[in-house]
């Protein structure tokens, strides 16, 4: 064992394994090491590994091996006493360096950090051995039947065992798992979307399934109500990596009431700060969604470093849940405005009226609309392309590039910025030519015979898209988008 080395992190052929030296101090009294130093070693790039167990093995005799396993967890190992020889093969799923081996001799000041999916496998050099393992994860029986084995003499691995696996002690299992060619790899952790069946829920779930991407669960209110504390109990969140948030009380004006606000709270705030909560401690990355509602709107244009100055309840509630969810260490905080998806919307409606003025049978000859509130579309399938874009999903169906930074990002429609009455005066022209039934009036105007309470709106809605561009996503132009999304609505040339 070497003495005071300085701690230092090596990279390794394996994405993602990583070996540390270890300075450990010693005299004629013995040793001591710092064996994992958090703020120390996460500055050197070690994954800040969410440490909920600490396992121990010993080994009485040298030789004793034990086969090589994957786990559906992070690993930091680590000897106490005596060394061992270690290998490590990547079985995950769609790795560039699946089947590729790795291996070390591990003593006191030697660590390793395996991340989930990579085997594991170690040989007593010495008799009593002891060796230690932090973990992400608690053991269960869904955990364990997600587990991947390879066996230790497939000839393709090579792997030059110090002791011949003749003289080793293994276990009947070790013995008999599968070559390399018949493994079956691990999958990447799964992905729960919330709010599946809102305009967003279903563009995330439109998109993840024409990539094939693996591993995506949706629910919805019914089956997972996000802001009862006592629901969370019934999900292992060991098994999931990722949980977009789509779920949202959206009644802007209804909001506004007694009876509703408590559902625009509990909906979107409480349970924010609840799926923060369990995400930051299961190391889980969180997308939030929000809303343009969250600032006062008399910036022309908002970035995301804008204080929130939310005017009425639905944006407060939203302002409060992404205070919320800042807190989690792994999130994203996706910000939209007048979204337009594949449920009822603004787009829809207007094209259906347009139809009723275009209609001789018809009574309405006009609509009013308000013209000034300004701000841009944004179609739900632009957001859900941009999510994923942000998790590390570019085009195919794994994670190809390394996700953006853990921030707020704005996501919307790229383009002009317009007002409701000039986007509803496209619209009745794309579906029936009649752009001049669509007559301007001020919000004031347009509320003054409302019954109900009126929510305060932002006049200015427009969100800077600089951020999420230098992230390498670009949104379409939504006046592009307009088109096309109108032609599916009519079915016709437009």
């Amino acid at each position: 064992m070497e003495y005071a080395k300085s701690l230092a992190v090596r990279e390794t052929e394996i994405d993602g394994l990583l070996i540390l030296d270890l300075s450990v101090l010693g005299d004629n009294r013995g040793w001591f090491k710092e064996n994992w130093q958090r703020a120390k070693m996460t500055a050197l790039g070690v994954p800040d590994i969410h440490v909920v167990q600490n396992n121990v093995s010993f080994n009485a005799k040298r030789g004793v091996a034990r086969g090589i396993h994957a786990e559906p967890w992070d690993k930091f190992i680590s000897v106490t006493t005596g060394s061992v020889f270690g290998a490590w093969v990547d079985l995950r799923q769609s790795s560039a360096t699946f089947g590729r081996v790795v291996t070390a001799v591990i003593d006191p000041s030697v660590a390793v950090y395996t991340p989930r999916g990579v085997g594991n496998s170690f040989q007593a050099l010495e008799d009593d051995t002891l060796y230690t393992y932090l973990v992400n994860a608690h053991w269960s029986a869904e955990l364990k039947s997600s587990y991947t084995f390879v066996n230790l003499a497939d000839p393709q691995l090579a792997i030059e065992w110090p002791i011949p696996l003749g003289e080793c002690e293994l276990s009947e299992a070790d013995k008999h798992h599968p070559m390399l060619a018949d493994v079956k790899p691990m999958g990447p952790k799964r992905t729960l979307v919330t709010g599946c069946n809102g305009q967003l829920g279903r563009a995330v779930r439109a998109a993840a399934e024409s990539r094939g991407l693996l591993g995506f669960e949706y629910t919805d209110i019914d089956e997972f109500d996000f802001s009862d504390a006592g629901a969370y109990s019934k999900i292992d969140w060991d098994l999931y990596g990722t949980v977009i948030n789509c779920g949202a009380y959206t009644a802007v004006d209804a909001a506004e009431t007694e009876e509703s606000r408590v559902a625009a709270w509990s909906a979107n705030a409480t349970g924010p700060a609840l799926l923060a909560r369990v995400c930051a401690e299961h190391g889980v990355t969180l997308v939030h969604v929000s809303s343009d509602y969250v600032f006062d709107g008399t910036r022309e244009v908002h970035d995301e470093g804008e204080a929130l100055s939310p005017l009425g309840v639905y944006g407060q509630s939203k302002a409060a849940g992404d205070l919320a969810v800042a807190g989690c260490p792994s999130h994203y905080i996706v910000r939209s405005s007048w979204v337009i998806g594949d449920r009822r919307n603004f787009v829809r409606t207007m094209a259906t009226l347009s139809g009723r003025c275009a209609d001789a049978e018809d009574s309405l000859e006009r609509v009013t609309v308000v013209d000034d509130q300004l701000g841009r579309l944004t179609f739900a399938d632009q957001m859900a392309e941009g999510v994923l874009w942000l998790l590390g999903y570019r085009d195919g169906s794994v994670l190809e590039s390394e996700p953006a930074p853990f921030e707020t990002y704005n996501l919307t429609g790229s383009g002009r910025v317009a007002s409701w009455c000039e986007i509803a005066r496209r619209v009745f022209e794309l579906a029936n030519g009649n752009g001049a039934c669509v007559k301007p009036v001020t919000t004031e105007e347009y509320y003054a015979s409302a019954r109900g309470p009126v929510s305060p709106r932002p006049v200015h809605s427009a969100l800077d898209l600089s951020k999420i561009e230098a992230a390498g996503f670009h949104p379409r132009d939504w006046e592009e988008e307009l088109v096309e999304y109108v032609k599916s609505l009519t079915g016709s040339e437009v």
